[in-house]
């Protein structure tokens, strides 16, 4: 048996890993946000395209609301799949080069709801080692043989691959790492895939809308298609600045998931107002390319000035730029003293990272100025150069992280 709650609590205090939550009291535009009554800028949010804010969706969210109401009273099997679900599911097929799309009321639950479609007893669930959460939980929950391979590494799941069996194999990564902002080798993975009959499937919450060409994320930066990648999934609270997540894939594997994902049967279908928002925003992203070229050139921005800083940066192009500061304790100072210069930039402490990798997890967004990118290095210099002094180090609680789960990643979203 475990420690008691009272007990547990104190040890998370001692070792610098207790969380709490943060109260937003209001978000404002133009990536700043109003935290313990003060304005602030927000260097932590995965609105990467600011569409969170943008009038446009926030009135399609209203309109739709007015004439649909607040909520679709039903799961998608029942009578909750309304038009708007329907349109949306197309236009995200569309978007992504798939014959179907699928939507579930969160990723999580579209990870969960994959793995135990696809995968049980006699088969083989293999996962890069640093996948968010929700990919591990599935691969564990789904009752398939199961184990991790090193980061990054093509190599290591060929050697996983050869010996799996007859049963079905399944590959399950991240597009980029949410944690890291690195992207899976994924021609190498789906190259291994097809050589074992593997299905590769790729979560890239953190890449579509912000990567490739036309928006289509980590698949589309490296020219891959659906033969290479047959199972897509993504989440709308991210670029999309909404809530929710789809699979995409061919007519056969949507509706597998339809007979068969658990997470998508029993469970209410996204309020129709959502779905209305989500359009609108995938409007955007269609038509609105120079927000993603804007959040890159932000990353390329904050890197070189990071760089000439002498910051400990970690090897990033994506919007997710991990300041690395080793310990507990010196990443919620980090933090704390940010605040108090006006920067809202969150602590990532273990387990959520191994031991020895607590960070400052800095987010851009197409909504930041050039101005607040040269605030945020030369805050985060000033911050850095003073972590020696005593009066940097918390004595509250730290703030909250988000999501954490032992052995693997979380976007806290």
């Amino acid at each position: 048996m475990g420690p008691d709650p009272a007990s547990h609590l104190a040890a998370l205090r001692a070792a610098g890993l207790y969380r709490r939550r943060r109260v937003v009291e209001q978000a404002l535009p133009g990536a700043r946000c109003v935290v313990g009554g003060r304005e602030v800028l927000n260097f932590c949010s995965n609105d990467y395209l600011g569409l969170a804010q943008d009038p446009r969706v926030a009135e399609a969210m209203a309109a739709a609301a007015r004439s649909l109401g607040a909520g679709s009273g039903a799961s998608h099997l029942v009578t909750g799949h309304q038009r708007a679900h329907h349109a949306l599911e197309e236009e995200l097929a569309a978007f992504t080069g798939r014959e179907r799309a699928l939507l579930f009321s969160t990723g999580y639950m579209a990870n969960l709801g994959v793995a135990a479609a696809l995968a049980g007893r006699g088969d083989t669930v293999l996962e890069d080692r640093l996948n968010h959460a929700s990919l591990l939980d599935a691969g564990l929950l789904c009752g398939a043989r199961f184990s991790r391979f090193n980061h990054g590494d093509s190599d290591a799941l060929e050697r996983r691959l050869e010996p799996a069996g007859r049963g079905r194999k399944l590959v399950l990564t991240d597009g980029v790492f949410s944690m890291d902002g690195d992207l899976a080798p994924l021609p190498r993975y789906a190259s291994a895939c097809r050589r074992h009959r593997a299905t590769l499937v790729v979560d890239d919450a953190h890449g579509l809308g912000v990567l490739g060409a036309t928006g289509g994320g980590t698949v589309e930066h490296f020219g891959l298609g659906a033969v290479d990648v047959p199972v897509l999934v993504g989440t709308l609270g991210k670029a999309f600045g909404t809530f929710g997540a789809f699979v995409a894939g061919d007519r056969d594997l949507i509706d597998l998931l339809v007979q068969r994902a658990r997470t998508y049967i029993y469970t209410t279908a996204l309020p129709p107002a959502v779905a209305e928002a989500t359009r609108a925003a995938l409007g955007i992203v269609r038509t609105e390319p120079w927000r993603a070229r804007r959040v890159l050139a932000h990353v390329t921005r904050f890197r070189d000035l990071a760089r000439h800083a002498g910051l400990p940066l970690a090897d990033s192009f994506t919007p997710i730029q991990p300041v690395l500061l080793g310990t507990p304790q010196a990443a919620t100072a980090a933090s704390e003293a940010l605040l108090g210069r006006g920067f809202l930039v969150t602590a990532i402490r273990p387990p959520t990272v191994p031991e020895g990798g607590s960070r400052l997890r800095v987010t851009l967004c197409a909504t930041h100025e050039d101005a607040d990118v040269v605030g945020l290095v030369e805050a985060l210099a000033e911050v850095l150069s003073e972590g020696s002094d005593p009066t940097l180090s918390p004595t509250a609680d730290p703030p909250d992280v988000g999501e954490h789960v032992q052995g693997g990643q979380s976007g806290g979203a």
